[in-house]
């Protein structure tokens, strides 16, 4: 009794002087990515992820920790830009990229060999283009990569040509840029490469041609490398329709495995027996918002590819939005195989929360291994030890084990100094009835200190995607406006992924509109509950959640005050400028100038003189999903234009991935900005940054 009653002491002296997380945390965060076990199950490598803040950016190393519980992490390459590593099949070697800097530049990635037993990595690659991706063959004398270079390439880079080398852009094809890509090679494809696992070893190029090869994959027996291709030029043109291929890793012509699965096709999985090949993918009819992705086999002899999920609802080996998966280094997960071949282990999501779970290749019956509220963001299986990486909203993301019940063993505490001072809490789940009966399901972060008898602020969230899903994973940016002193409510409006095809589809051709309302009617709920004050509601969002804070803003005067993130304003401007094309029926049923009715009505700015709340916009200038001038530009303009409050706030170089994986000091200062904009508008903060050089 008195040791317990110490205990709880500590306990509470501890929770005592714990602090409030801060924006400038992020600078603190370490990220683990790309788990993988080792063959015999006893280690894990995986990719360590830390910021240098004076050097704005960030940094990655290999590092290993045992698979069984006890073990400390320790370092196992000196970075700074190391990722994707891969075991050799004896377990002795691992196989990993570096990219090298040269007069502050990074050069392209190569592949570097270390010995587990110790010594200096080696380098077996010196490619002109970087290595995109790595396997090893099953007897590990060879490594398949894929990458971009040309045969023509090494007698440039020997003939070190000063010839002027143009940086003109001739553009013929609707798709000719990425976001954070940057524009398109039409002269360059993704090829497949194989390699003698030594040094000085001459790379050999398999593939060839103006199609991309991807996901190379060796089979069992080390006989075929497996791949996916769609084999048309501008395929925007047709429903999707990638096929699976093998190519001999002597070379040779491809031979096409899969038929009859149109849609697309990823994360190539051989089973140990040589008998089946798994892949998720997606099938391209009917032509839909949502597609859910299935997992599918086909003999490796050949023939129909088999749908094992077709009558599981839900999304299988997709993950949840935040804003903290790790910001470099991440790769996704493959169904695993079972040792016996019968049985894949996968992730599934449902209801905002992600899990393992056993399909049995023969019947396609679906069996949870692993409940709970998280996010299961990668899985590794080596014999008879799973690992998995885990997200929740206290937890940035460890690594945990998991026996045959289910059951998970923590494995590391990779942010334990950092967090043992911070007071985290978890969210609420609410559910609310939609005007049409539909549940929304939402949570509500409040602040640390909460005090339900006090009138909070309130701070409305809103997802990406739009098909994305909020949950139980960790996001900062909740965390820290909580802080602050606000309630954030963040939604899963309809179109929200995890909760089924029909709740996913149901905003075809109607977005945005009844998700607009399931976002009003989960304010009201809060509201409803005491603790809000309904004279300070702020809304945000980025992407789709950009797109529904515009929106959101013409229909109502609710909010006193809004931030609009990288998103669209004019649906019509957006088809012609973002970095995919709505060539197929998917949001739109027509082009712009065949329905300009239907454009203009879903679009903000065709009601842009309702707006009367003071509006932020932020724009990453290097974002080619969601152009600038489709967005915020449109709206800052026509705001002012009208005498409105509007501010917007530009980041050089940042792509639309900014609030993820932006340059470190660009995503604090954007947290520092919708804070500060609530602040001056919500709380009637006195703040002169937004008001300089305005007329009175």
């Amino acid at each position: 009794m008195k040791k317990t009653f110490i205990a709880m002491l500590l306990l509470c002296s501890v929770a005592a002087y714990a602090r409030n997380i801060t924006e400038k945390d992020l600078f603190k965060f370490t990220w683990i990515a790309d788990p993988q076990l080792s063959p015999d199950g006893s280690q894990i490598a995986f990719v360590r992820v830390t910021v240098d803040e004076k050097g704005e950016k960030y940094l990655t190393s290999i590092w290993s920790v045992p698979s069984t519980a006890g073990g400390q992490p320790r370092s196992i390459t000196n970075g700074p830009r190391d990722t994707a590593p891969r075991w050799s099949p004896d377990g002795k070697t691992l196989a990993f990229l570096r990219t090298n800097e040269k007069d502050g530049k990074p050069q392209s990635a190569q592949i570097e060999l270390l010995s587990m037993t110790g010594g200096e990595p080696r380098v077996i690659t010196s490619m002109p283009k970087s290595v995109e991706s790595i396997a090893w063959s099953p007897n590990g004398k060879q490594i398949a990569f894929t990458a971009t270079t040309k045969v023509e390439d090494f007698d440039k880079k020997k003939e070190k040509s000063e010839e002027h080398e143009s940086d003109v852009h001739v553009i013929n094809q609707a798709v000719y840029r990425a976001n954070g890509a940057g524009y398109n090679d039409p002269t360059r494809s993704t090829h497949i490469w194989v390699t003698d696992a030594v040094e000085d070893a001459k790379p050999k190029q398999l593939t060839s041609g103006d199609f991309d090869e991807e996901d190379a994959t060796w089979s069992a027996d080390g006989s075929r490398i497996y791949f996916a291709s769609t084999r048309v030029n501008e395929p925007y043109y047709d429903e999707r329709d990638a096929d699976l291929y093998y190519v001999s890793p002597n070379g040779g012509d491809f031979v096409k495995v899969a038929t009859g699965s149109k849609g697309s096709i990823g994360r190539i999985s051989p089973s140990p027996d040589g008998k089946w090949i798994a892949y998720t993918g997606t099938i391209s009819k009917p032509v839909l918002s949502y597609t859910q992705s299935d997992v599918f086999v086909v003999p490796s002899s050949g023939g129909e590819a088999r749908n094992l999920t077709d009558k599981f609802d839900n999304d299988v080996m997709a993950g949840l939005t935040g804003d903290q998966r790790a910001p470099r280094g991440s790769r996704q997960s493959k169904p695993t195989w079972s040792s016996d071949s019968k049985s894949l282990a996968i992730t599934t999501g449902e209801q905002g929360r992600t899990n393992l779970a056993w399909l049995d290749v023969t019947s396609g019956a679906l069996k949870p291994w692993t409940s709970g509220n998280r996010d299961v963001q990668n899985v590794a299986i080596a014999n008879g030890h799973t690992i998995v990486l885990i997200s929740t909203p206290t937890i940035v993301g460890d690594l945990y084990s998991v026996n045959d019940a289910g059951a998970i063993t923590r494995l590391t505490n990779i942010n334990e100094k950092l967090f043992s001072d911070i007071k985290l809490t978890e969210p609420e789940e609410i559910w609310t009835t939609s005007f049409d009966g539909k549940k929304i399901e939402s949570w509500v972060q409040k602040p640390p200190d909460f005090d339900p008898s006090k009138k909070y602020p309130l701070i409305l969230n809103i997802h990406g995607g739009p098909h994305a899903a909020y949950g139980y994973t960790f996001d900062h940016e909740f965390q820290w406006m909580a802080a602050k002193g606000y309630v954030v409510l963040y939604p899963n409006p309809r179109g929200s992924t995890t909760y089924g095809a029909e709740f996913g589809n149901v905003i075809q051709y109607k977005y945005p509109g009844d998700d607009y309302k399931d976002l009003m009617a989960a304010v009201d709920d809060v509201v409803k509950r005491g603790y809000v004050d309904p004279k300070k509601l702020g809304i945000t969002g980025g992407s789709g959640g950009g797109v529904l804070t515009n929106w959101a803003i013409t229909q109502t005067d609710r909010f006193a005050a809004a931030v609009s993130q990288r998103s669209i304003a004019d649906w019509a401007n957006f088809w012609y400028t973002a970095d995919f094309t709505l060539f197929q029926p998917t949001w739109f049923r027509k082009a712009p100038w065949q329905d300009r009715e239907d454009f203009a009505n879903r679009s903000a700015i065709t009601f842009i003189d309702r707006v009367h709340t003071p509006l932020m916009l932020i724009e990453g200038e290097a974002d080619y999903r969601t152009p600038p001038a489709s967005g915020g530009e449109m709206m800052f303009r026509a705001l002012k234009y009208l005498h409105r409050p509007a501010v917007m706030v530009r980041f050089p170089g940042e792509s639309h991935e900014l609030s993820r994986s932006g340059q470190p000091w660009h995503r604090i200062e954007r947290l520092e900005h919708i804070v500060a904009w609530f602040d001056k508008w919500l709380t009637g903060a006195k703040i002169d940054t937004y008001d300089k050089g305005l007329r009175e």
